[in-house]
């Protein structure tokens, strides 16, 4: 059976990455895509496995080969996702999680229509967003408006996903998401091959 590729989005604060760690350790057959930067390399990361790291010169030669899923430049470097590791591991039957922000992830879902299943992770209100930003304390107060802001738009995209998980308690959206991740793989389309070879080998009586 195929992989699929879940991408989770999420306003800043909602704790994409805990639920995907906690996912990561608990499924086996679940993987994180590794990006790739052309940014150096820092202390205590690790190459292919924090990121991949290469050259600016590389970063546009996977661009002009069309090799990224998707890619962006962010303070004169560039990060982007390499498309053959999913592709490989989506045909290994290996479901693969990815934190993209929601425009990566719409051009995602055009990329890959038929892998790529969109999870909008939300708190259980936008004041609770307000208050776990305010709490992180890792954004000025000049600056809190605008990331309020770009929350809300955010949050106003979720219509576009497939899915939506409240994570207002880590055991319980763990559990939503892992039951996303089996639905996907019960849909008709990934199954009716099953009874299709059932049909083709029964013998007439």
């Amino acid at each position: 059976m195929r992989g699929k590729l879940f991408v989770v989005s999420g306003p800043s604060g909602v704790g994409k990455n805990t639920l995907l760690n906690a996912i990561i350790d608990s499924c086996k057959t679940v993987q994180y895509s590794v990006s790739a930067t052309s940014r150096p390399i820092r202390p205590g990361e690790v190459d292919g496995k924090s990121y991949y790291f290469v050259s600016r010169a590389r970063f546009e030669e996977l661009i002009a080969n069309d090799a990224l899923l998707e890619y962006a430049e962010y303070v004169g470097n560039y990060y982007g996702t390499p498309l053959q590791p999913i592709r490989e591991a989506i045909e290994n039957g290996v479901d693969v999680v990815m934190d993209v922000e929601v425009v990566g992830a719409l051009k995602i879902k055009k990329r890959l229509p038929d892998d790529a299943v969109l999870v909008f992770v939300t708190a259980p209100s936008f004041d609770v967003i307000r208050k776990r930003l305010v709490h992180r304390g890792d954004v000025a107060p000049g600056l809190m408006e605008e990331r309020l802001e770009r929350a809300r738009w955010e949050c106003s995209q979720a219509v576009n996903y497939d899915y939506i998980v409240v994570n207002d308690d880590l055991t319980r959206a763990s559990e939503d998401l892992r039951a996303i991740m089996l639905a996907e793989k019960c849909k008709t389309m990934e199954r009716i091959h099953l009874i299709k070879e059932e049909l083709s080998c029964s013998t007439p009586q």
